[in-house]
Order: structure tokens, then C-alpha cells, then sequence
């Protein structure tokens, strides 16, 4: 058996705990892709992949009104040299910047198949074509005049600007979506005329809030259109705060058509909304019986979007139809607004619309002082070399002499006429044909204009204030190019409260009304009949349980069930499992606690009162509105604690209260001793020694008193033959005449 041999051990291995190593790198993921990917700069609104597809066009020349180059050049330039990841990442980034529904001001015009709002992908890089747009030229405007800082690219053979010149607001106009590690941003596009009216304002006075600004910045601006339909409140806080999100809607009207028809035409979608998938979704919900009010949807759209709906019928009222698209499809989006940006390119944080404009604002000045000192360097390397270029003409025959004659003739020049060394190679390097006479006359002339305009850059220079003007001068500039009357820069987007509809009837709008019947047994399995159905008596339950509540109803009903908790819980007809099997628990659909049960259960006619009571004879008459709970948990209006409980509930539709105890006296007394609560424990109806309360009933005193057998007959007394019987709230009440049931019950169930 051979020897196994162990390898040593390397001396310059470390030990590092896992969880160390895992944060180390998670740490640096998350920051790379915090800065270098995900969050825009709040100074040109742009991530690094849309400033290095820009900067590579640049390079490219193919400024507005060049001819276009094919898209994969584009994309194998920035990738080769500036972005090195995936082409298809950069190509889809440089196809949102040339989709017009999903930029408001597009960087990039496109030439060929770049997608559409249905959703359809673009054609292959190899067959579309780009060039840059009027607003992505702005944005690079002095670059080349040392307008920001460069730095090296990822390999170190060439430079790539850290920020662009920024000369639009971008950052607000176009918007940004992005997820990081931790953060996210998300900026909707803005109206870049009415972004420069909040600069300038915030130019004059520079300690403005966001929410003075908002006299110009109304809201956000998609290039889709549509209609914002939030508060001014809520808008003015989203701008403050930099988070919140808009309701916007679908802009549609009504067409009217022949025979007094009419359908609704969509024209406007919300922004980021795929066009075939909203139409998808609606025929989805047609088809599964969601949309009652509508009859059928099309898509008529050519170059503009128009989705025709017509509705089940001409009674339809088309604004609770378009309510109900509304809340179930995405004819209604909500868009999300996270003004987190990187401050100064390097700190992540959620700004408010002031600081957002400021940030620009700030830049814009940068930038002008980079490039007003590089201007500046410029005249005035410029004026050294006229200054040479003087003393040669004055001296041309000399210097001819020095040149043909020396062997160093640019230390001899230097000395001769007392030249920079700047100015020498300038006397050295000039050709021949330039000695015209004409030409010291230019010189004094571009000399001249070069003082002058260096005058204006040193007192730029020199005062906050003229900095500030020619800032102002800037964004007028970009307010004229993109004003309310030009095509681009028009306002899209609306402005509109959203119609106050009765939410029954838009409830009732999304189902279908047909007749049903309620069954509810014994043990609390709910299920629902097709039709009213009047004969039970072949219904099957499971074993040991029974029929314990039915009653007539519509799919658009509600229901109110009464819990010996003395709760009330509603549940829609329309949630509630066919007939099919034996139903469901009705704890499926509401938090009911394990030791209540079922006291009573009826359709929710709204606008009666009911009186009701506990076992140990305590109640009050309760309005049926204040019994309507809107969650699961239900809504409590009898006050009671166990071992008492919620007994009995009846119809208030009379004059007198009959109460009837477990030990089989009765009482009768005047309703107006009960008083009318929304909720409490109530006032005591009959008093009892033993047992409690079993039954109540309300009845006009004039007509008498009626109550049902076990078999159904109907008895009824006077108040005359009664008359034993009446006495006062709370008193023990005597048995009851003969004929009474048994079972201490009056017989009566909620209609």
C-alpha cells in the first residue's frame, strides 16, 4: 500500500469568518450598484450606462440632423470602450431614450423598428439606426470645453466625462426608474418648460420651498397623457417629502352612435402601461362575468391610441362603467414617486422638488465657471501669441535674418525682442503666406474683440450675481426651445378630481344581478341556490347537521349575520360558494371567535331598526346602518360578556315589545321605554330569577299581537285579551296564553 502524500500547507493563507467575507462583498456589490447603476445623478439625471451611450454618440458625431449610424456601432463602441457589460442591457437602455411613449423628451432618435406601446419588442441592433436629439445635445453642450471633470475608463485608455454638462433639466423631465441594494428610485416625467419657470423663480429667491414652486410644477407630465386624479394636498406632499405616488386614469368620452347607442373610446393609457396587456386583462375579465356593464372591447388604434368599449346597454351609465375598469384593470395605474438621487454624484438621498432643481441649478453654474475659466485661458494664450505675432510684423526683416542665419533661432528670437518661449514657437511655426501686409491690421482687430471678451469673463468671474444671470439667460434658452407652444414640450397630462361614486354601486357594477337563494345550516356551511328557490325539503347536509337559515337574495345583496358575540359581520352574496357540494364554513369569510355562533343571518336592506337583545335581558333599538361593519373582523354592537351572549334580533315595525323569558312568562310594554343606540349593552326589558331572555318581538299595538307554531299556523291576540300582560319595561311578566309555543318562541324570522 503506497505512501499518501499530503500537500503543505501554503504559508500565506489567512482565515476570514464567512459572515466577514459575505458582508465585505455584499457591502461592495450593493454600493456599486447603488452608484454605478441603479440611482441617477440629481445633476444631468442620468445613470452611467444613458451618460456613456450619449458621450459614445458624441464621439461618433452624430449630433441632430447627421446622418444616423447603425444602433450596434453605437453599442460596440460603449461597451468597447466606456460600458463593459452586456450589449443587450446597452441597446435596451439606448431604446428607452428613443421611445417617445416612454421618454418625454427622447435622447436618442431612432430610425426603424425601436418597439411600440403594445409592447412589441424592437428590431435587432443590426437593423436600426440612431442618431442624438436636440434635448441629448443640450445635455453635452461644453463638454469639450472642460464643462465637467473626466476620469479614466475601465481599462485606462481613454477618458470618460464623471457628469454631463446637464444644460436640460433631465432629471425631473424624463424621469428615472431604478432598483438598488436597499433603495430604489422612481421619478415620473415632468414638463420641462415648467420646470424651468420653478428654476428660475428659484434663481430670484433662493430659499423657496417645493411647495411655492408648485404655483409652476403642477404635477408630473407622461408622455402617454392620461389624467391625475389626486388631491392638491397629496400632490404638494409628494413634492415636499420626494415619496408618494399619483392615481393616474385613462383619458376617455363618450361617442354617441346610431338609434341612440354609444360607446366609450379610450385615447390616453397611463404611462408604462402595455397597451395589448390592458386589452388582454379586460377580455380576461369579460369573459369570467367580472364586467357586467361592458358588452365588448376592440382595439381601433392606428398611430393614435383608440380602444373602443361598448357597454351591455344604452342605460348604462358610462361613468360607473368606466369606474369599474378602473378599479379592476390598469385603465388606473398608480405611479410611484421616490426622488432618490445621487447628490453630488456620490451621496444617495431622497430629495424634495426644490432640492432637486437646486442641485441642477448648482451644476449649471459649475459647469459655466469650468467653462469661463477655460475660455478665459484660452484669450489669453491667444493674446500671447497675437502679442508675438505684432512684434513680428513690426520686425519681419530682422526676424527673417535671425531664422536663416542662426542655428538655435528660438533663444535668439527670445532675446532679441524679449519673447515668452510660447510666443517664439508661435513666430517659428507661422507659414510664410501669413507676412501679408493686411494681416497686422487683423491681429489689432482680434486682439481688440479677445480684451473685450476677456472683460466679460473676468467680471462673470468676479460676481456671484452675473454667474446667476447668465444661469437664468440658460434655462430661458431651454424654456423657448421646449414652451407650451411647441409640439415636444405642449402639456400632456391633466388635471382632475376623481368623481365621487356611491361605492354600492360601483360594488354592484362588477357582478352580475341574478336572483339566488341563501342557505346557511345548522353547524354555519354557507351556500348559494341559482334562483329562489322555495322548496328545500331535497337539500342534503352533512351528517348531523340541518337547515338552519334561507332566505331569498340577489348576487349584488349583502348579508349581515348576528353573532352571540353581539357582533355584525357583512359578507357579499356575490364571494359566497355555489350550490354545488355542501358550501363552505361561513368562517372562511369572516374572523369569527371559535366559541360564538350564528344568532341570525338576512339580506342588508339598509334604513330599518331592529330591537336587539342579550340572554340576560338587556337591549336597545339599533339604526341597520350602524350594524354595516367593511372588515373581516366584524363591527360590535351588543355589548356582552360570557357566559351572556347576543339572544335575539327582530325588526322594529311597531308601537309594542313583547318579550318572552326561558321561564315562560311573557311581557308586553311600550317601545318608546327602549331607547335607540348605535352600540352598548342596553337597558333591561323583562327581569328573571332564573334562565333569560328567549324571544322578542315588536308589533303594532292596534293590530295586535301575532306569533307562528312549530306547523306554521298563526295566532294572534289583542291588546284587550293581552291586557294581563302589559306592564313596564323590566317587570317579570306572567305565562303566556293558551296556544303559545313551546318552544317560548314568537315565530318570527327577518324579512
Amino acid at each position: 500500500m503506497g505512501k499518501r502524500l499530503i500537500p503543505p500547507e501554503p504559508a500565506d493563507i489567512e482565515d476570514v469568518a464567512l459572515r466577514t467575507a459575505l458582508e465585505e462583498r455584499y457591502l461592495a456589490y450593493a454600493l456599486s450598484t447603488i452608484m454605478h447603476r441603479a440611482l441617477p445623478d440629481a445633476r444631468d439625471g442620468l445613470k452611467p450606462v444613458h451618460r456613456r451611450i450619449l458621450y459614445g454618440m458624441r464621439l461618433l458625431r452624430l449630433d441632430p440632423g447627421t446622418p444616423f449610424k447603425k444602433s450596434a456601432k453605437i453599442v460596440g463602441d460603449v461597451m468597447g470602450s466606456f460600458h463593459p457589460h452586456g450589449d443587450q442591457a446597452i441597446y435596451d437602455a439606448m431604446v428607452r431614450l428613443a421611445q417617445d411613449f416612454s421618454s418625454r423628451y427622447p435622447l436618442v432618435d431612432g430610425q426603424g423598428n425601436f418597439g411600440n406601446i403594445d409592447g412589441d419588442n424592437p428590431a435587432a441592433y443590426r437593423y436600426t439606426e440612431a442618431r442624438m436629439t436636440d434635448v441629448a445635445r443640450l445635455l453635452l453642450e461644453g463638454i469639450d470645453e472642460d464643462g465637467v471633470e473626466f476620469r479614466a475608463n475601465y481599462d485606462g485608455q481613454s477618458k470618460e466625462p464623471v457628469v454631463l454638462p446637464g444644460g436640460f433639466p433631465n432629471l425631473l423631465a424624463n424621469g428615472a426608474q431604478g432598483i438598488a441594494v436597499g433603495m430604489a428610485t422612481a421619478i415620473p416625467p415632468h414638463n420641462a418648460a415648467e420646470l424651468c419657470d420653478a428654476a428660475l423663480h428659484l434663481i430670484e429667491k433662493p430659499d423657496a420651498k417645493s411647495r411655492a414652486l408648485l404655483k409652476w410644477v403642477k404635477g408630473p407630465d407622461f408622455p402617454t397623457g392620461g389624467i391625475v386624479v389626486d388631491s392638491k394636498e397629496s400632490i404638494a406632499e409628494a413634492y415636499t417629502t420626494g415619496r408618494g405616488a399619483f392615481r393616474t386614469r385613462a383619458k376617455w368620452h363618450q361617442e354617441e352612435g346610431a338609434r341612440g347607442t354609444w360607446v366609450v373610446v379610450v385615447t390616453e393609457i397611463p404611462w408604462l402601461v402595455q397597451k395589448s396587456r390592458l386589452i388582454e386583462k379586460i377580455a380576461e375579465l369579460l369573459n369570467g362575468k367580472k364586467l357586467p356593464l361592458v358588452d365588448d372591447i376592440r382595439d381601433e388604434s392606428a398611430e393614435d391610441i383608440r380602444i373602443v368599449i361598448e357597454p351591455k346597454s344604452r342605460n348604462v351609465d358610462p361613468a360607473l362603467l368606466m369606474e369599474s375598469l378602473f378599479k379592476l384593470t390598469e385603465l388606473e395605474s398608480r405611479i410611484s414617486l421616490n426622488l432618490n438621487v445621487l447628490v453630488k454624484g456620490r451621496i444617495p438621498k431622497v430629495v424634495g422638488l426644490a432640492e432637486a432643481l437646486r442641485e441642477w441649478l448648482d451644476h449649471l453654474r459649475d459647469v459655466l465657471l469650468r467653462r469661463s475659466n477655460y475660455r478665459k485661458a484660452q484669450i489669453e494664450h491667444r493674446l500671447e501669441v497675437l502679442g508675438g505675432y505684432l512684434i513680428a510684423y513690426l520686425n519681419i526683416d530682422k526676424v527673417i535674418k535671425i531664422i536663416r542665419t542662426e542655428d538655435e533661432p528660438k533663444p535668439a528670437l527670445m532675446k532679441a525682442f524679449n519673447l515668452t518661449e510660447v510666443q517664439a514657437d508661435a513666430i517659428l511655426n507661422m507659414r510664410l503666406r501669413s507676412l501679408r501686409k493686411l494681416e497686422e491690421m487683423e491681429i489689432r482687430t482680434e486682439d481688440k474683440n479677445l480684451r473685450a471678451e476677456l472683460k466679460g469673463i473676468n467680471a462673470v468671474l468676479g460676481s456671484e450675481t452675473e454667474q446667476w444671470k447668465k444661469v437664468a439667460e440658460q434655462v430661458r434658452k431651454v424654456r423657448e426651445m421646449f414652451g407650451p407652444k411647441t409640439p415636444l414640450g405642449k402639456r400632456r397630462t391633466v388635471f382632475a378630481d376623481a368623481p365621487e361614486h356611491d361605492l354600492a354601486a360601483i360594488e354592484e357594477a362588477f357582478v352580475e344581478r341574478e336572483p339566488v337563494t341563501v342557505v346557511v345550516s345548522d353547524k354555519g356551511w354557507v351556500r348559494t341556490l341559482k334562483g329562489h328557490v322555495e322548496d328545500l325539503s331535497n337539500l342534503s347536509f352533512k351528517t348531523d347537521d340541518k337547515l338552519g337559515f334561507s332566505f331569498f337574495a340577489e348576487t349584488t345583496s349583502k348579508i349581515l349575520l348576528l353573532a352571540t358575540n353581539g357582533r355584525f359581520y357583512s359578507l357579499d352574496v356575490a364571494k359566497l360558494p355555489g350550490g354545488r357540494g355542501h358550501g363552505e364554513p361561513i368562517r372562511m369569510f369572516i374572523d369569527m371567535e371559535q366559541d360564538a355562533a350564528i344568532v341570525t343571518v338576512f339580506v342588508n336592506t339598509g334604513g330599518r331598526k331592529f330591537l336587539i337583545a342579550s340572554h340576560e335581558g338587556q337591549g336597545f333599538v339599533v339604526n341597520e346602518d350602524d350594524c354595516v361593519g367593511t372588515t373581516r373582523k366584524g363591527k360590535q354592537v351588543l355589548n356582552v360578556e360570557m357566559p351572556n351572549e347576543a339572544r335575539t334580533l327582530t325588526t322594529v315595525t311597531g308601537d309594542t315589545v313583547a318579550v318572552i323569558g326561558d321561564n315562560r312568562k311573557l311581557l308586553i310594554f311600550p317601545l318608546d321605554q327602549v331607547p335607540e343606540m348605535a352600540r352598548g349593552r342596553g337597558v333591561r326589558l323583562q327581569k328573571y330569577k332564573d334562565g333569560g331572555l328567549s324571544d322578542v318581538a315588536v308589533f303594532t299595538a292596534r293590530e295586535g299581537l301575532k306569533w307562528r307554531d312549530s306547523a306554521g299556523r298563526e295566532f294572534s291576540a289583542t291588546m284587550k285579551e293581552l291586557s294581563e300582560w302589559r306592564g313596564t319595561r323590566a317587570d317579570a311578566g306572567r305565562l303566556p296564553p293558551k296556544g303559545f309555543p313551546k318552544s317560548n318562541k314568537f315565530g318570527w324570522s327577518i324579512e
